[in-house]
């Protein structure tokens, strides 16, 4: 675990010791991840896991998962950002027989074909929804709630209060519906904000429905977290990741490109692209977040990384694989006949290696090797980014916490759409 980080790659364009010493000036940030954060306690309930998913969440998550993977053909999560991605980054790396029912995502769009597909794809099947909003005033899931619930009452009478559950803030409009209206309640902590979700029942309860191991993916969280709240700074992959993203910040690189070839990352960057662009970009301040899918986009990002105007620096994820299908001889004179005998996953390793050589050439490369693509796997990622997240908004000085950037633009849209009170 302690080579999960890897600088081999940031120089000439940075200093390996300047990353170390940059860490060791800011140990003291492990020290209050140790203590919670207790300067924002009442925003980092995320770190206290025994809290958010402790034994009788998780009881009450695999009940209710396993009542929906019985009855239903389908599940919808109704939610915008934080409120979805963390779920529908490991229900998306799931194999599809894994899975066995479908996930349908609503209320992340307000373009009239976002909720006419989702009403299609609903046709026929058996349904449940699950509404998440941790203050129930975002418009996007708020307005698809109110179609798809109605097409629930109509499709189902009655019946169609069980199969709406809602994950909400204690005490709040929402969580005063379920009680009103026999909605099904689950709480989203409040010293928990939606992109810090990820072990809470904002995302456990939407993995479970699609068949994730959820507590595998908390054991990685944790084993993660035991690590990095104990190893000098020095040797902390966290602390060293958030020294070296603001050490290029300060020095004129002004994005970071998260980089993977493996495809089932795809959707955990854009949570990874929230995480950041949310917690850091304020104040005139922050590194823009972007990520590369590849080897589909070396031919239009990778092109630009590596010759392009050298404003970004990538971090590369690394998974391990298996070999995949073998690529043998068939007669046909394709020009493809170096291939014969080698697996996909050597064509893969191949490209990276050969990918990381050209890039950081031009630009510092970062690579994290995530091991094998499981939810254990994934619970390390979060936990490691979230750290890192708040440790690198500590070195530039801007609160991990807040959004004022997203309240304004809410603001606007509410006085646009007549609302007389704004958030």
């Amino acid at each position: 675990m302690q080579k999960f980080l890897s600088l081999d790659h940031i120089a000439p364009h940075l200093d390996g010791a300047a990353v170390t010493e940059r860490a060791g000036t800011y140990a003291g940030l492990v020290d209050e991840a140790r203590a919670g954060f207790p300067g924002d306690r009442s925003c980092a309930g995320w770190m206290r896991l025994s809290e958010t998913a402790g034994e009788e969440a998780l009881f009450r998550i695999a009940r209710k998962a396993a009542e929906i993977r019985q009855e239903a053909d389908a599940f919808v999560i109704i939610g915008v950002g934080g409120s979805n991605n963390a779920a529908r980054a490991v229900i998306e790396a799931l194999p599809a027989s894994r899975r066995g029912i479908e996930i349908l995502y609503a209320g992340n769009a307000t373009a009239p074909s976002a909720m006419q597909d989702v009403l299609r794809r609903m046709e026929g099947r058996s349904v449940y929804l699950n509404i998440i909003a941790k203050n129930f005033e975002t418009l996007e899931p708020g307005a698809a709630f109110r179609v798809l619930r109605q097409r629930l009452y109509a499709e189902y009478g009655p019946d169609a209060a069980r199969r709406i559950l809602a994950t909400g803030t204690p005490g709040s409009r929402l969580h005063r519906l379920c009680l009103e209206k026999g909605w099904e309640f689950f709480p989203f902590p409040e010293a928990v904000g939606g992109r810090y979700s990820a072990f809470t029942d904002v995302g456990l309860l939407p993995m479970a429905v699609a068949g994730a191991e959820i507590r595998a993916l908390l054991d990685g969280a944790r084993q993660m977290q035991r690590m990095l709240l104990s190893l000098p700074a020095a040797e902390n992959p966290a602390l060293l990741y958030a020294a070296a993203r603001t050490l290029l910040y300060e020095r004129g690189y002004r994005a970071e490109c998260l980089s993977s070839f493996e495809p089932r990352l795809r959707w955990f960057s854009k949570w990874w692209i929230q995480l950041f662009g949310e917690s850091e970009g304020k104040r005139g301040r922050g590194l823009l977040p972007v990520s590369c899918q590849c080897s589909e986009e070396l031919h239009s990002m990778g092109q630009f990384l590596q010759e392009g105007t050298p404003v970004a620096f990538e971090t590369f994820l690394r998974v391990e694989e298996e070999a995949g299908p073998t690529l043998l001889p068939d007669g046909v004179d394709d020009g493809f006949a170096y291939l014969d005998g080698k697996p996909f996953a050597a064509l893969n390793a191949a490209s990276q290696d050969a990918t990381l050589a050209a890039h950081s050439a031009h630009h510092p490369c970062l690579t994290v090797d995530v091991g094998t693509l499981d939810e254990r796997a994934f619970g390390a990622l979060y936990m490691f980014f979230l750290l890192a997240c708040v440790f690198s908004c500590r070195m530039t000085g801007v609160d991990p916490f807040d959004q004022p950037g997203v309240e304004a633009y809410k603001r606007a849209m509410f006085r646009t759409l007549g609302k007389e009170e704004s958030i």
